[in-house]
């Protein structure tokens, strides 16, 4: 196998919508991503956004949805790089070594987007130390290594770099294949301050600052999809809520700019795989005409033979008790 053919081979296909892109972003997350994003604008907030751990690039083009003018959006991420310990390589080669390539996530993102965010290709702990700004961000999404030093570290670039009153989203905060996650999560809970807003089946909404004005607006069901049903629990004297329910409501991401083309070819691929089995079967009719023809101009040539001639003759013209009898002697 040659080099080029290879590089054909590993070539992500272009996506025509947003789910085409391989990732663990459900409705009820992509929903809320656009309501806290949105609920933000809505108030004038503005500030820079960041995500820790973008993979391919579902959430990550959801998230640059929402970027305004004057704002950066950082993406973190190791993709095709060394991990930087033992731990963690063992993570990527289990879960996304073989897919991870940074190119693949630019050919995602540019097919919905005009201009990539601010790429970071390194561990998140690059991030600490004041690589970017303290209290300049206000929106973070954590979906990074699921090690519990890792997340730990995560949690605190996110505490500095988020204004007040800005929001932080962490995936997989109770999955069984990710302890750390949860332990470093609720660590923050009732250690460090990180309040919660709401919970989905997935992800973790907190916030350093005042959850109640979200809270409140959730309850309220200000531009919330009708399937998202939330119910409300206590949490060591906070409220907290919990979001339930179906995706009825929720609107579909806008398509990509390749989704005219590839629906016009795979189009084209109905149209030319539907010609091709017309051909098919008209081809396969022909030839079981020819066949039947054939078959009939046998048996009309067997017909034509001078004996089979002379048989049928007799039969004809000999009386038919004595033809019965002689088909009779036949038989026995």
């Amino acid at each position: 196998m040659t080099d080029a053919f290879t590089a054909e081979e590993q070539r992500p296909a272009e996506p025509a919508a947003l789910d085409d892109v391989p990732g663990w972003f459900w409705d009820h997350d992509r929903h809320s991503f656009e309501w806290f994003l949105g609920r933000q604008e809505k108030a004038g907030v503005t500030g820079d956004l960041l995500e820790m751990g973008a993979y391919l690039g579902r959430s990550a083009i959801v998230i640059g949805e929402h970027l305004q003018p004057g704002e950066t959006f950082t993406v973190c991420d190791l993709f095709d790089s060394d991990a930087p310990d033992d731990e963690n390589a063992a993570e990527m080669d289990i879960s996304y070594r073989k897919t991870l390539t940074r190119s693949a996530f630019e050919a995602n993102y540019l097919a919905f987007h005009d201009e990539l965010p601010e790429i970071i290709q390194a561990p998140t702990s690059s991030l600490a130390g004041g690589r970017i700004p303290a209290g300049a961000f206000r929106f973070i999404h954590i979906d990074a290594s699921h090690l519990y030093e890792h997340v730990v570290g995560d949690l605190q670039v996110a505490r500095t770099a988020l204004q007040d009153q800005g929001v932080v989203v962490l995936d997989d905060y109770r999955s069984q294949h990710t302890p750390g996650v949860a332990a470093a999560t609720w660590e923050a809970v009732f250690n460090h301050g990180l309040k919660p807003i709401m919970l989905t089946e997935c992800k973790f909404y907190g916030t350093w600052g005042d959850p109640e004005p979200f809270q409140r607006d959730l309850l309220d069901r200000v531009d919330l999809a009708e399937g998202c049903l939330l119910t409300t629990e206590t949490l060591n004297g906070r409220q907290l809520l919990r979001m339930v329910g179906t995706s009825d409501g929720i609107e579909s991401f806008r398509p990509s700019r390749h989704q005219r083309r590839l629906a016009t070819e795979a189009a084209r691929r109905d149209a030319d795989q539907a010609a091709e089995e017309s051909r098919r079967a008209l081809l396969e009719a022909q030839e079981e005409a020819a066949r039947d023809l054939a078959a009939r101009r046998a048996r009309a040539a067997e017909q034509r033979r001078p004996v089979n001639v002379a048989k049928r003759a007799a039969r004809d013209l000999l009386p038919p008790v004595i033809t019965s009898a002689i088909r009779r002697a036949r038989r026995g």
